[in-house]
C-alpha cells in the first residue's frame, strides 16, 4: 500500500481543496509520484466538478503520469445537490467499490496519495458511516485543517479529539485567510499557552508535510 494522508477540515469551506494542492506541489517538489482521489464531492451540476476539476488540473501538472487521467478517476462518486452524501445520494448505501477501484488504478502510478474528504468529520456518508470513518477504511493519516477565525479554539479542539479518540495519526494545519489578523490576538496565545504548535498552511507546509510522512 503506498502513503494515504486523508486531508479533512472542521467544516465546510474551511480550506481542503486549497490544502491539497498545497501538499501535491511540496510532495511532487521532493521527487515523489502523487495522485489525489476525492472519494464523493457533491454539488457536481451539469457535469461541473468544483474541486475535483481543481484537483485534476493540479495533479497533472505534479505527475506526468497521470496526463490521461479524467475528473471521474478522481471522483468516483458524485452527486448535483451540494448537501452531505447522505442526503445527497437519497439515503442509498455509497458503492465502496467503486472508489477502492479508482485509489487501486491511482496508486499505480503514484508513491503517495492525497485524499480530500467532503465537509467535516461528521458528515454522514451513508446509514453506518460518517467521513470520519473513511480515514480509517483507507488507513491514512489525517491533516486536520482548520480556520483561523473567533472559535477556531473550540472548532479545532473538538475536531482533533474526535480524531484522537479513534486512534487516527494526525497533524492540524491553520489556513489563516485575509481577515483573520486577530488570530494572534484572540486564538494563539491560548495555543501558545498549552503548547500546541500552529502550523500554517501558506507559511509552514513544508514542515506539514515532513509530520505527515513521517507518521
Amino acid at each position: 500500500m503506498k502513503k494515504r494522508i486523508f486531508v479533512t477540515a472542521t467544516n465546510t469551506d474551511i480550506g481542503k481543496t486549497y490544502t491539497t494542492k498545497l501538499l501535491l506541489k511540496e510532495f511532487a517538489s521532493r521527487g515523489l509520484k502523487v495522485g489525489v482521489l476525492k472519494p464523493i464531492e457533491t454539488g457536481v451540476i451539469d457535469g461541473v466538478f468544483p474541486d475535483g476539476e481543481e484537483l485534476l488540473e493540479c495533479v497533472k501538472e505534479c505527475n506526468s503520469q497521470l496526463n490521461n487521467l479524467s475528473v471521474e478517476g478522481i471522483v468516483p462518486i458524485s452527486y448535483s445537490l451540494p448537501a452531505a452524501p447522505f442526503i445527497a445520494s437519497n439515503n442509498q448505501d455509497i458503492d465502496y467499490q467503486k472508489i477502492d477501484r479508482a485509489l487501486q488504478k491511482l496508486e499505480e502510478s503514484c508513491d503517495i496519495v492525497i485524499i480530500e474528504g467532503a465537509g467535516g468529520l461528521y458528515v454522514p456518508i451513508d446509514r453506518r458511516t460518517m467521513m470520519i470513518d473513511l480515514i480509517s477504511y483507507f488507513q491514512a493519516t489525517a491533516l486536520l485543517v482548520t480556520h483561523c477565525s473567533l472559535g477556531c479554539i473550540n472548532d479545532t479542539l473538538l475536531s482533533s479529539k474526535a480524531l484522537l479518540d479513534k486512534k487516527i495519526p494526525h497533524a492540524i494545519a491553520f489556513n489563516c485567510r485575509a481577515g483573520d489578523e486577530s488570530f494572534e490576538k484572540i486564538s494563539a496565545p491560548y495555543f501558545s499557552e498549552i503548547g500546541f504548535d500552529v502550523l500554517k498552511v501558506d507559511e509552514n507546509i513544508d514542515t506539514i508535510c515532513d509530520v505527515l510522512y513521517n507518521q
